[in-house]
């Protein structure tokens, strides 16, 4: 039992890692470089944790990680930092939150994975969940967050359907280290091209880089992955929930983002709909939100999707 609520405590650490990462993006990285945020969190952390895995790819798995690295990660940390920066903090998380039931939707769309109904239940009650909490005058959403986080959310999902079908040959952290090694690589030249040089930093904005690749990134998908080993995938999986409520907390606490009676219900319901769409002991998991990079059994995740994460920061 103590061993049980260590490794549920080491798990823990990676959705509330995720869920902080809205709030350090969103009030302490530079707001116009998408591109060089995303190639900083995600080359620094690929290499950490391509050296804790000491393996490279091999075969088939040098070109699925160019392809998944551009989808899981690439493509998924530019929009998931562009919606962190284009919404509030507790909004950006919210929405997010859908990922999970967003990604039973297009498994079933693309790979004809037939969710049951409980997991259809699920979805509807959450995504009316984030509607009602996206609902009304709400100060600071806009069209252009909106679609930024519905972006993240479709190359998240698009990347975990591939990433389940190649999801033998390679365990999930070497998987996660090559995409995110690929991802940040990919960025480099359209980060150089588009924005010019790396954005200067001072004490703060480095601390908060640091933050992203080093816990948010590195750190996280580590302690998600040895928990997936360590403890049951639907346990694992009710902990990404800590990801959006964290964000949604601190985004209340730290900036002043409104939540009222409309908030908290609709918040409450995007839980409800997860819970009631996971699978049944002893079935396979379903992703969590943030986790991109790896898709595994998994998000997220980000994104591996249970032991996704955006997926694929999906945590931000």
């Amino acid at each position: 039992m103590e061993a049980t609520l260590r490794w549920v405590l080491l798990t823990a650490l990676a959705p509330v890692a995720w869920g902080a990462n809205y709030w350090v993006t969103h009030a302490h990285l530079p707001a116009d470089r998408p591109l060089w945020g995303a190639a900083l969190r995600a080359l620094p952390a690929g290499l950490l944790l391509l050296a804790l895995a000491r393996r490279r790819p091999h075969g088939a798995w040098w070109w699925r990680s160019a392809l998944l690295g551009l989808l899981n990660t690439a493509a998924f940390f530019v929009l998931l930092y562009l919606a962190s920066q284009l919404l509030p903090t507790s909004a950006a998380a919210t929405l997010m939150a859908a990922s999970p039931l967003a990604m039973l939707l297009t498994a079933w769309a693309l790979a004809g994975q037939r969710p049951r109904r409980a997991h259809l239940a699920g979805s509807v009650v959450g995504l009316a969940g984030v509607a009602l909490a996206l609902a009304g005058p709400g100060e600071g959403i806009g069209w252009a967050g909106l679609a930024a986080s519905a972006a993240a959310m479709l190359v998240s999902c698009v990347g975990y359907v591939l990433a389940a079908r190649w999801r033998e040959g390679a365990d999930p952290l070497a998987a996660t280290a090559w995409q995110l090694t690929a991802g940040g690589l990919v960025l480099l030249p359209p980060a150089a091209a588009v924005e010019g040089a790396p954005p200067p930093v001072d004490a703060p904005t480095l601390l908060a880089f640091g933050y992203a690749t080093v816990v948010a990134t590195a750190l996280a998908f580590t302690c998600w992955f040895a928990g997936l080993r360590h403890l049951p995938a639907g346990t694992v999986g009710l902990l990404g929930l800590l990801n959006p409520l964290t964000g949604v907390l601190l985004g209340t606490a730290l900036d002043g983002d409104p939540f009222g009676a409309r908030q908290g219900a609709g918040l409450a319901l995007v839980v409800a709909g997860i819970v009631l769409g996971r699978p049944r002991t002893g079935a396979a998991a379903e992703p969590a939100a943030e986790p991109g990079p790896a898709a595994g059994p998994d998000a997220a995740e980000p994104c591996a999707c249970a032991t996704s994460p955006a997926g694929r920061d999906g945590g931000a």
